[in-house]
């Protein structure tokens, strides 16, 4: 090699990314020793000189952490990833955010192209249907990632997982509308057999079991146009409902207003995660209420102390979740 070698010769050497050799050379505790031995093993053999005075230079400026959302069009979403980016940037981090759109081969090539360019971490809500490789790559890169929201890597002591009690959620809601005098409840929304669907209902269920009641499952899209499908779609007997988002709630809402059916009186509804829109609507909608502030914010902190400090984030974690009951499942006008 004729030229003078660079930091992008010692990782393709070291069949690594730029960011995991700019870790090595900064004595990080992220990078697992036999990663931090490849790579000194790679500098030897090209004769790659660190330049510590311009690595101070570039110090200087904020760090930089990808975020890859399988749904910005969702609020829910969209808080998490708003929150989360202005908690980093107090801490002098940038945020690279990008909408996967529940699009799993684009979460990959997202999530590499990151890599590519030097983030420091990964935070990811994924996509499904994955096609496997999309945490390999970060676990080669060496450097932190989360997933958030969602699992669909089981290696949580590599790719630790934060998320709410849904399981608990749904629970309270069922609870909460026998106890309104709902004879027969419906879990409405979420794709069938996908984790985060059938972590949402399993509170349910358990609850309609221990009632000895039937259940009604009704699954499609986490969207208004299907809530108000589902209107329709009901067994006559069923007069009460909870939702898997407040996308599915809020469109249920409205099919239900067009059918002259007056929510909580002629039927009870809850939705899932409290969005601010829940609050606004007429008759506002109860909701399984999900701290979505705190939560970004204790991400961030999470992912600053372990790269900060190399203290890794327990390998999952679930947050708590309250049941705002408001005038669609209780009759009460605030």
């Amino acid at each position: 090699m004729t030229r003078r070698p660079t930091i992008l010769d010692v990782a393709a050497r070291a069949g690594v990314s730029k960011s995991t050799v700019s870790l090595v050379l900064q004595n990080s505790k992220q990078v697992k020793s036999e990663t931090r031995e490849a790579v000194r093993a790679a500098m030897a053999e090209i004769g790659y000189v660190y330049n510590r005075a311009a690595a101070q230079m570039r110090s200087q400026s904020a760090g930089l952490v990808g975020l890859v959302i399988n749904d910005l069009r969702n609020p829910f979403f969209t808080e998490f990833a708003t929150v989360l980016q202005m908690t980093l940037a107090a801490k002098g981090y940038a945020t690279v955010i990008a909408n996967s759109d529940e699009d799993a081969d684009l979460q990959a090539k997202l999530m590499g192209s990151m890599i590519e360019h030097g983030v420091s971490a990964l935070v990811v809500s994924p996509a499904y249907d994955e096609s496997g490789d999309a945490f390999d790559q970060v676990e080669r890169a060496g450097i932190p990632a989360m997933q958030v929201l969602r699992k669909t890597d089981p290696r949580t002591g590599l790719f630790p997982f934060a998320s709410f009690d849904y399981a608990a959620g749904s629970a309270r809601a069922t609870r909460h509308l026998m106890n309104q005098g709902a004879k027969r409840i419906a879990f409405v929304g979420g794709m069938e057999g996908r984790a985060i669907t059938e972590e949402r209902k399993s509170g349910y269920l358990a609850e309609i079991k221990r009632a000895g009641a039937e259940p009604f499952t009704l699954h499609g899209r986490s969207s208004r146009g299907f809530g108000v499908e589902a209107v329709h779609a009901l067994s006559k007997d069923v007069d009460a409902a909870i939702c898997f988002n407040d996308l599915v709630a809020l469109g249920m809402l409205s099919g239900f207003a067009r059918e002259g059916v007056e929510l909580g009186r002629d039927f009870r509804l809850v939705g899932f995660d409290d969005i601010e829109d829940c609050a606004q609507v007429w008759p506002q909608l109860s909701s399984v209420a999900c701290d979505i502030e705190g939560f970004a914010k204790g991400v961030a902190d999470g992912l600053l102390a372990w790269m900060q400090d190399g203290v890794t984030p327990p390998p999952e974690y679930r947050a708590p979740v309250d049941l705002v009951a408001r005038t669609s499942s209780t009759g009460r006008n605030p």
